[in-house]
């Protein structure tokens, strides 16, 4: 059975669960079970999507913000977002 089909019963599961006259307790304990059982199909389909290259891993510069600095020279003008200034 495909995870799809997996996820389409369990969404059924869980709108019909509350009518089904189970016991609060027993009921929570499904509900956590059911939970688990999504989080677990979710983690499966999102690593097949890496795997097949459909989504990428995103990677992070430290300290990115500091990329735009540019060197500033004595006697050179530069702008600031303000105000132009003379060194």
């Amino acid at each position: 059975m495909s995870k799809i089909k997996i996820i389409l019963i369990l969404g059924i599961w869980v709108a019909i669960l509350p009518y089904l006259g189970f016991p609060y307790s027993f009921k929570n304990i499904l509900f956590s079970i059911t939970g688990l059982v999504f989080i677990s199909i979710g983690y499966l389909l999102y690593r097949e999507q890496i795997i097949e290259g459909k989504i990428e891993k995103k990677t992070f510069d430290n300290f990115s913000e500091n990329n735009n600095f540019e060197e500033i020279k004595i006697g050179k003008e530069y702008t600031n977002e303000d105000n132009k200034e003379q060194i």
